[in-house]
């Protein structure tokens, strides 16, 4: 790749984030969006959370976990049940990081 190319493509991918992330400010006024899709879009973050933490929990190597024997099981159980306890978050960070350590250096898990 030359260096005019590098220099292209990396304006060419600021220009289309600019473009993507001001899209909604470039308006005078605002977009109406339908019903549906703005209760769509309330469970978005939500949606996108867990496509990323549940493969990483339930997952290694790409497959399946096939033993009870994982830390992350049971850090993820004793975090989930100390946030609809507590509704902490840092609680829940302090708890899930607590029970993974113990298991994975108390236990060798």
């Amino acid at each position: 790749m030359s260096l005019w190319e590098a220099v292209l493509g990396i304006l060419g991918m600021g220009a289309i984030t600019v473009i993507t992330r001001g899209f909604f400010m470039i308006p005078d006024r605002e977009i109406p969006l339908p019903q549906w899709v703005r209760d769509g879009l309330r469970y978005a973050p939500l949606a996108a959370l867990a496509a990323v933490i549940v493969p990483e929990i339930v997952m290694t190597q790409g497959e399946l976990i096939h033993t009870w024997k994982d830390a992350r099981l049971y850090a993820t159980a004793v975090g989930t049940a100390y946030f609809f306890w507590r509704r902490g978050i840092l609680g829940t960070i302090v708890s899930g990081t607590a029970v993974m350590l113990a298991l994975r250096v108390g236990l060798g898990w």
